[in-house]
Formats: structure tokens, C-alpha cells, sequence
């Protein structure tokens, strides 16, 4: 019997099918009097055991990404720890409540330096007034510690519904986070 198949390839040792592992390419010449490698084989290669100085010298691609790359991650709120955010809420009101303290005295302050309670309560005060009686007085009424007695009042009233309206806000996010899952959010790192 002849053998028709043609010439097939030999199989070849083990040693033979063995190839020097892939080492990528660098970036930057290996420094000059063989100091420092980066990574162990900078500006070299191996072939076989021995080590051999190349001579070409590489560049950077030119078509390299030079823009940092920003990773992003999607997170999920799932809960809102209702005494974190009494906290939070009652010290932001406190704040919200001083600014407007401060901003209620510095208008007075303003309209005051600009004559309008005495123009605006001298209006009143004819058309309020008799010849019995002199009419409402305006300017007593407004007086700057009534005024700033009034907002401070204001002021911690809305410090108490604030920080209540804020906790029984975490109380029914964690209730209906808990039957769609919480709000998702896309948060991404600057590098």
C-alpha cells in the first residue's frame, strides 16, 4: 500500500516550540550607562539567559490618549440614616435661621438710613389721625427690636419644622427606597 497523502510536517520538540516570552515595547530609552530599569527590562531584551543593550531608540505613539481617563461609577442610595440627617438638617436651619436674623436687621437698617419709615409712616399718621388723635405711628410699631424679636421667632420656628420635615423625609425615602431601590446615581472620579 503507497502512501497518497503527501509530505506531512514533523513534529517538532518541545524545546524548539518554545519562543523567548512577549516583552511590549517601551515607551523611553533605557538611561545611558545601563543605571535603573523600569520594570526589570527597560531598554532591554531577553533572548535565551543572556541580556543584550538595544540600540533603537523608541517613541511615543503618536496616537496615545493625552487626556486623563475619568472612571465612572453608578451607585445606588439605598437608605438615609434618619438621625444623620435630623443632624445635618437642624445645624444647615440654624444657619438658614441666623442669615435670616441678619438679613432682616440689615434691611431695617437700609430702608431706615433711606427715610422710608418716616416718609411711609407720615402718610399713615394723617390718614389714620383726627383732630382728637395723632394716628397710627409707624415708626414706633417697626421699631428695630420688635422687628429683629419677630424674625427670631420666625427664625426658630422654621428651625423645628425644618429639622422635622427633614427627618420624616429620610423616614419615607427608606420607605419607598425599599420597594423601587433608592435613587441611582452616576458619580465620576477626576484623576
Amino acid at each position: 500500500m503507497t502512501d497518497t497523502r503527501g509530505a506531512q510536517p514533523q513534529p517538532q520538540s518541545f524545546e524548539a516550540q518554545q519562543q523567548p516570552p512577549y516583552q511590549p515595547p517601551q515607551a523611553y530609552p533605557a538611561p545611558a550607562g545601563g543605571g535603573g530599569t523600569h520594570g526589570g527590562h527597560g531598554g532591554q531584551q531577553r533572548a535565551g539567559g543572556a541580556h543584550q543593550q538595544t540600540g533603537a531608540v523608541r517613541r511615543p505613539r503618536t496616537g496615545a490618549r493625552t487626556t486623563p481617563r475619568t472612571r465612572k461609577a453608578r451607585l445606588r442610595v439605598a437608605k438615609a440614616d434618619p438621625w444623620s440627617v435630623m443632624k445635618v438638617s437642624f445645624l444647615l436651619s440654624i444657619a438658614l435661621g441666623i442669615c435670616t436674623v441678619v438679613a432682616a436687621a440689615v434691611l431695617w437698617m437700609v430702608m431706615d438710613a433711606m427715610g422710608v419709615f418716616s416718609t411711609v409712616g407720615g402718610t399713615i399718621s394723617e390718614a389714620t389721625g383726627s383732630t382728637e388723635s395723632s394716628g397710627f405711628d409707624l415708626q414706633s410699631f417697626l421699631s428695630l427690636p420688635r422687628v429683629l424679636l419677630f424674625t427670631s421667632v420666625i427664625a426658630v420656628i422654621d428651625v423645628v419644622l425644618a429639622t422635622a420635615l427633614a427627618t420624616l423625609g429620610a423616614f419615607i425615602y427608606n420607605l419607598s427606597a425599599g420597594f423601587v431601590g433608592g435613587v441611582e446615581l452616576t458619580l465620576a472620579e477626576d484623576e
